[in-house]
């Protein structure tokens, strides 16, 4: 049986005349273009005066709704991009409100002496990903920095990793800020008095109310359990609380969600003052000094108290995330750095000098009594390192993976009954990229691997079939049925015999250690992880080899994701569809309706100035009827709405310019004005679709008019293809793969070798990240 299967591509068509055009990551989205009856509005600037003559456009739409001229030639189209972001979770702060001051908490401002690590040239400095272009200081500090780490052989090797490290420290959350004294839990009806440490974690659960998780069970449970023992800490409230179900939260639930909506009202320079205050606060913090160059940080933040959540059916879902003080952390830094100081009326846990380490702050966190670090961000030559030793040691598998699997094919048969585990287990996770595995405690999630299977989570069906039904890696199901070679269907059945039973475990002679030991026998520093990486970049490869070099960039980038889909498929990427999935989809369906109405719009034109087209060519002219009149209304009806939204929002835009330039602002007239204007249009589309008239202007002519409506078809092919893309892949992640899996090279590769602009295969994070790819990687490279 092979390692990999070649799965079909997605199927590009080309248009009908060979034009295709390019697609965007998200949806791109064609405005109307708007007809008047051979009249051309004059613009007009904010003060109403005339605004001089400029060249002509094609098709151009204004955002309020007003009629734009025609012209010849292909112009570009004005694009709104559709799509879901996600949103982060809203934070029952308010954004307005300023925080109280709270001994012991406040995180300190480095002091002047501490200079020295904004005045070091960055090595990489986050730019317009976080919402602001580089200066051209940044720019020339980025182009200074030109030290290429994977070029040293000797970077980052032997028990030193590095000589000199010198940071600022943590930003530590804010203190909690009481409620105001009318906002209460309420306790059988009644209102309690909470004290502060018991509100917050009540708060916590308040601001979720709506959520999936308030309403689990487990999440109920565990939450009220630490939420009691966090009040009898605090003395106690007066009542003898015991039951969450007499508990009501809905007036605090109330109160943050107009906390939320009053930021979410807030004006653009609102909203830019705050963020500017807290790149303020955050910026010394973003960066370290790492043997004299100065390296991005990663989470320098210390993560705020709050209730767990988890993935999946998790044990521990809703009990409280304990606040993280100065005195439960651990520093690490160079012997001749200075300290940073920590917050006010706190120390530091600890203080290292260790160079054989690359993390900067550790602490250990509650729920999992796991350590957590402070570590260098994702772009740091150190991060680097770890990633290229990766991906290079799965790349060398490939020279021992003939023998590898000679002799697990061998061992199958083997007379000791652990070593045919070993070959089993080995067998699984090279074809069917399983993962280890490992012992999980009764407090974790119920989540296996390979040499965790049990009993239950496997079904022979003879001759060799088997069905693979688990709980994964962060409770993702993994279900498959395969087929697998006729020994290793054997051996399960084996590994099943009596007195097994549901509850014990299929591998019950080995563990992920004794099997990495076994694999080290071939390769250093290889383990069963390794495998992964391995077949997910070597399908890569496999798939790569099958796209011919042809086709537009947005084609290309198609085919790219199909064998990019076929690895995630591999590795059981799965993801849960987007709530906002089928609304996504929708709008893209209903943009391809627009476009295809605004197309037989185009055509009327053609016949408005030639009749005798429709006689030259009647299959051109064909689709004229295949939109009914009702399905027009519709579309016009539906653009309306949107045109009404864009008006608002541009109304409202407009006079907040206007009031940071001390002018003006636009009365209430101003904006009825503009939906009159919106109105007019709309009554002429409608008049178009009852008459089935549509007039031209005067500069337009029959071979202008055809170009437009070829650039629409193309638009709707390349809009229906990307719409397909989506569907696909609504329940299968790229992502992970592409961070984690495959050889960045691969994608740099694709990049160079297909002429596709590395900015649409990786964003502007794993640019940054796997910048020594992109640097070090010529298009004949192979993994």
């Amino acid at each position: 049986m092979s390692i990999s299967e070649d799965t079909a591509l997605v199927d590009i068509q080309k248009t009908a005349n060979g034009v295709t055009v390019a697609v965007k990551d998200e949806v791109e989205e064609l405005p109307l273009a708007l007809i008047e009856n051979g009249k051309k509005r004059k613009k007009t600037t904010d003060q109403g005066n005339p605004k001089p003559k400029k060249k002509k456009k094609d098709i151009k739409v204004e955002d309020n709704g007003s009629l734009a001229a025609i012209d010849a030639g292909t112009a570009k189209d004005n694009e709104n991009t559709l799509g879901t972001t996600d949103s982060p979770a809203a934070t029952p702060k308010a954004a307005k409100k300023k925080t109280k001051k709270e001994p012991g908490l406040q995180t300190p401002t480095p002091k002047p002496a501490r200079k020295l690590l904004s005045q070091t040239p960055a090595a990489s400095q986050e730019t317009p990903s976080r919402g602001r272009s580089a200066t051209p200081k940044e720019e020339d500090e980025e182009e200074g920095d030109d030290y290429k780490w994977w070029e040293d052989e000797k970077f980052g090797q032997g028990p030193e990793r590095w000589q000199l490290l010198e940071h600022n420290g943590v930003i530590f959350p804010p203190p909690y800020e009481p409620l105001p004294s009318y906002v209460k839990m309420y306790y059988d009806g009644k209102p309690v008095n909470l004290p502060p440490a018991a509100e917050e974690v009540a708060g916590f659960f308040a601001a979720m109310l709506e959520t999936d998780h308030a309403k689990n069970p487990v999440f109920q449970k565990n939450f009220f359990t630490d939420f009691c023992e966090v009040l009898a800490q605090s003395g106690g409230c007066g009542r003898n609380i015991k039951s969450f179900e007499k508990c009501d939260f809905s007036k605090m639930y109330a109160h943050f969600e107009k906390l939320r909506e009053e930021k979410k009202n807030l004006s653009k320079a609102e909203k830019k003052a705050i963020k500017d205050e807290k790149d303020a606060q955050e910026e010394p913090y973003r960066t370290c000094l790492l043997n004299g160059r100065k390296e991005n940080v990663g989470n320098f933040r210390v993560e705020p108290p709050g209730l767990f959540r988890g993935r999946g059916a998790h044990p521990k879902t809703g009990k409280l995330k304990k606040r993280v003080y100065p005195e439960d952390i651990t520093l690490n830094l160079g012997a001749d750095a200075p300290i940073p100081p920590p917050p006010e009326g706190h120390s530091w846990g600890a203080v290292k000098h260790d160079k054989s380490v690359v993390w900067l702050a550790m602490w250990k966190e509650n729920i999992a009594d796991a350590l957590k670090y402070v570590k260098l961000a994702a772009n740091s030559s150190i991060k680097g390192v770890s990633d290229m030793k990766k991906f290079e040691t799965a790349r060398k598998l490939k020279d021992h993976i003939k023998d590898i699997r000679a002799d697990y094919h061998k061992m199958l048969k083997d007379p000791i009954m652990q070593n045919r585990q070993i070959a089993t287990a080995t067998y699984l996770i090279d074809i069917f990229a399983l993962r280890a595995g490992g012992e999980k405690g009764d407090d974790e999630a119920d989540t296996v691997g390979c040499c965790s299977l049990r009993y239950e989570h496997v079904t022979l069906s003879p001759p060799q079939t088997v069905v693979f039904d688990f709980l994964g890696k962060d409770s993702i199901r993994f279900y498959q049925e395969v087929e697998v070679d006729r020994q290793v269907f054997k051996n399960l059945r084996i590994f099943k015999k009596d007195p097994k039973k549901p509850g014990d475990d299929l591998f019950d002679r080995i563990n992920p250690s004794i099997l990495n030991k076994h694999l080290q026998n071939y390769m250093k520093g290889l383990s069963a992880k390794v495998f992964r990486t391995y077949n997910a970049s070597k399908t890569m490869q496999d798939q790569m080899d099958l796209i011919p070099n042809e086709g537009t960039v947005a084609e290309r980038v198609l085919k790219y994701n199909a064998a990019n889909r076929t690895v995630a498929i591999l590795c059981n990427h799965q993801r849960t569809v987007s709530k906002t999935h089928s609304v996504t989809v929708g709008k893209i369906q209903d943009r391809i309706k627009e476009m295809e109405w605004q197309k037989l719009r185009f055509k009327r034109m053609i016949l408005r100035l030639e009749p005798k087209e429709i006689k030259k060519d009647p299959k051109y002219f064909a689709e004229l009827s295949d939109m009914p009149k009702e399905e027009m209304l519709m579309i016009i009806h539906a653009h309306k709405e949107k045109q009404q939204q864009l008006v608002a929002r541009k109304f409202a835009n407009d006079n907040e310019k206007r009031k940071l330039e001390n002018l003006e602002p636009f009365d209430e007239d101003e904006l009825k004005t503009r939906l009159e204007t919106l109105d007019e249009t709309i009554s002429m589309y409608e008049k178009e679709v009852q008459t089935e008239i549509v007039e031209p202007t005067r500069a337009l002519t029959v071979e202008k008019l055809r170009g437009q409506v070829e650039k629409l078809e193309s638009r709707i092919s390349a809009t229906s293809l990307q719409l397909k893309d989506k569907e696909d892949n609504s329940e299968v992640s790229l992502g992970t793969s592409k961070l984690n899996y495959i050889d960045p090279r691969l994608t740099v590769v694709f990049s160079k070798k297909f002429n596709v602009p590395i900015e649409r295969l990786f964003t502007k994070t794993l640019r940054d990240k796997f910048n020594w790819a992109i640097e070090s990687t010529d298009e004949n490279w192979r993994f």
